[in-house]
């Protein structure tokens, strides 16, 4: 990966491996998440969020940038706007299966039903594809994501913002929201897996009957590398007298189901009873048969690294001497495991800023390679509005991208952990 000299090299805390702020003008930007890598499979190029501010929860209709940062040439550019984001995801930016296909989110006021915009950086053609978006396939033909209206009924910070009357509220097993699936190629959309059908046909056989009067809504979805399997994720929680916003563990089910790419073969990986025990951020392996995941399998709410196979079978831990934490994924070498933290886990210091852990799975050892400050005033006005790092491998899982809060405003930065996996 080719990093332009005009990028500053980030240096507070003294990190243990190169790291460079490739947002070093204007601030206000993020990247997606863990689990995507917002640089362009070519390696030159990242696509991120800028917000328009930084101390508020989005309004309906309220605009961000979508920003395109050069890294060989040193320039970034606005190349499109968007109403469809919010603060923890942004427009969940997906790259295709080439530097000319870019993907967010997007949603005309007014109209309010959320859509995938296919862009070509490069020459500004676009296009409007149905539904919206969350993950692209690793063959850039399909598109699956839960209602990104609906996802703020758990959650906010991870979908489309529309007014809270546009948003539907479900009730039951629904047989019309669910998991969807967008054909790229012609832009159409469909209802891939029902909530009814996944309640009806997982295996394990889930108990209906407890769970029938609650409020069922689909959350995350991700491809595993292969393209053979994907996870959907789903929430449940009884409806009380309060607006059912925002709801929060433990008065949450969480399920996190497994299936094949036409929505055959429903697994459930990890169900309720897991949940209960504390966990947080599933994530395929490498081998696209098993997941990764912080889980507190040895009671209490000290959570380890621990791996599941698609079908909920080969629980066990990765390791017993290290904590998990923040958002954990698994190098492709199979030793590694990269992840970050909240601000106030265990394994901070607990003053505003978090490591960047690299754990190594044969030694039972960590090193921090980065310390990030991720205090910032917004998360006193809303928690969907904290900077988490969500440290992303590049395509050439050498390079990583990282969020952070420096200087006053939010920044994405990139280190090259090279050395660090061999063990310099």
């Amino acid at each position: 990966m080719d990093i332009h000299a005009s990028f500053p090299r980030y240096t507070e805390y003294e990190p243990q491996v190169p790291v460079w702020c490739i947002t070093p003008g204007k601030g206000g930007n993020l990247h997606r998440f863990f689990d995507t890598s917002p640089v362009s499979p070519s390696g030159r190029y990242v696509a991120l969020l800028r917000m328009p501010q930084e101390t508020r929860l989005n309004l309906p209709g309220e605009q961000a940038d979508i920003v395109l940062i050069d890294l060989a040439a040193g320039e970034e550019r606005v190349i499109a706007t968007t109403c469809g984001w919010e603060p923890q995801l942004g427009a969940n930016i997906n790259w295709g299966a080439s530097d000319n296909r870019l993907y967010y989110n997007d949603v005309e006021p007014g109209e309010w039903e959320p859509f995938c915009v296919e862009l070509d950086p490069f020459t500004g053609s676009r296009r409007r594809l149905e539904g919206g978006i969350y993950r692209i396939s690793p063959d850039g033909t399909t598109i699956i994501s839960a209602c990104m209206k609906r996802m703020r009924r758990t959650q906010y910070g991870y979908g489309v913002v529309v007014p809270n009357d546009r948003v539907p509220r479900n009730a039951g097993f629904r047989e019309d929201d669910g998991l969807y699936a967008t054909d790229v190629a012609s832009g159409r959309r469909k209802l891939l897996v029902s909530i009814q059908d996944a309640m009806e046909l997982a295996k394990p056989a889930i108990n209906r009957s407890v769970y029938a009067n609650k409020e069922i809504y689909g959350f995350h979805c991700k491809f595993n590398p292969q393209g053979t399997r994907l996870l959907f994720s789903m929430r449940g929680f009884t409806p009380g007298a309060d607006e059912p916003w925002n709801k929060v563990s433990p008065i949450m089910d969480f399920w996190v189901l497994t299936m094949r790419p036409d929505g055959t073969d429903i697994r459930v990986a990890v169900g309720p009873e897991l949940w209960y025990l504390g966990g947080s951020h599933i994530n395929w392996f490498p081998d696209g048969d098993h997941l990764s995941m912080n889980l507190g399998i040895d009671g209490g709410r000290v959570m380890k690294l621990v791996r599941v196979r698609y079908d909920g079978t080969d629980l066990r831990k990765m390791t017993d001497e290290v904590l998990g934490s923040g958002h954990p994924t698994v190098h492709p070498d199979g030793r590694h495991v990269l992840t970050d933290s909240y601000e106030n886990e265990p394994v901070t210091l607990r003053d505003g800023t978090v490591p960047l852990r690299l754990i190594d799975l044969k030694t039972g050892t960590e090193r921090t390679l980065v310390r990030i400050n991720v205090a910032n005033p917004g998360t006193g006005v809303a928690i969907a509005l904290r900077v988490d790092p969500h440290p992303a491998w590049a395509p050439d899982y050498r390079h990583v991208v990282f969020n952070g809060y420096v200087n006053g405003t939010r920044r994405v930065f990139i280190a090259d952990l090279g050395d660090a996996l061999l063990g310099v």
